[in-house]
Order: C-alpha cells, then structure tokens, then sequence
C-alpha cells in the first residue's frame, strides 16, 4: 500500500479503516446491517421525540467518519502486520473464486485508465457491462 509506513510496519488510519471494516463485513451478515440500519434510522431524529434528544445525543456521539477513523486506529493497534497480510491473503483469495477473467480484465481497465494521467475520474463508472 502507498501509504504503509514500511520503517516501523504501521498503516495509516485510512488503511487500518479500511481493513477493519472489511474485517466487519466477513464477520457479520447481511441481518446484521439490516439490524443497526434500521436502529440508525430510528434514531435518526424523524421521530417525534427527536429535538428534545438530539442535544444530548450531539454531545456523546460521533460521525460516521470519526466512528471510522477511531475503530480503525484501534484495530491497527491491536493487530500486527501479519494479521493485515493474512485478511488481505484471504480477500484475494476470496475475490478470485467469485470472480472470472472479464471481471478482472475489466477493473483492469479502469485502473488503468485512472493512472498515469493526474486524474481519479473514472468517468465510465456507470457503463459496466
């Protein structure tokens, strides 16, 4: 990863964010997203009872980005390299029985359209086959 810090083996809180969610996502179901989706639209204040909590609810509580970042920082402290190389070994893995040779020729594609040229635009975003 660009971004590792290859002097002390550490990642950056994007990449250990990153990892931790994907981690999440192997561990727990679709249910489970179902679940705290629909605890985060309960509490998202279209309720009736929402402007006298959302005052209290500002103060102890954090957006979805520093929620992120924190969880992400913490998996990174509690995990060494191999772990991340592990997860990214069982990823790859993962993604190569469930995909063909098109899918992978096509993402290949698009990276490369994206390098090289200054630009993250992929414009052809919405034009997969």
């Amino acid at each position: 990863m660009a971004n590792n810090n290859e002097n002390n083996n550490k990642m950056t809180r994007e990449e250990a964010g990153q990892k931790g969610g994907e981690k999440t996502s192997q561990e727990h179901g679709k249910e489970f997203y179902e679940e705290i989706g629909q605890k985060g639209g309960e509490n998202s204040g279209n309720g009736s009872n929402s402007q006298q909590s959302s005052s209290s609810q500002n103060e102890n509580t954090m957006s979805r980005s520093e929620a992120g970042q924190k969880g992400g920082e913490t998996t990174s402290e509690e995990h060494g390299e191999d772990f991340y190389k592990d997860i990214g070994q069982k990823g790859g893995e993962t993604t190569s029985e469930e995909h063909d040779k098109e899918f992978y020729e096509e993402i290949g594609q698009k990276g490369g359209k994206n390098s090289g040229n200054g630009s993250n635009n992929n414009s052809d975003s919405n034009n997969r086959r």
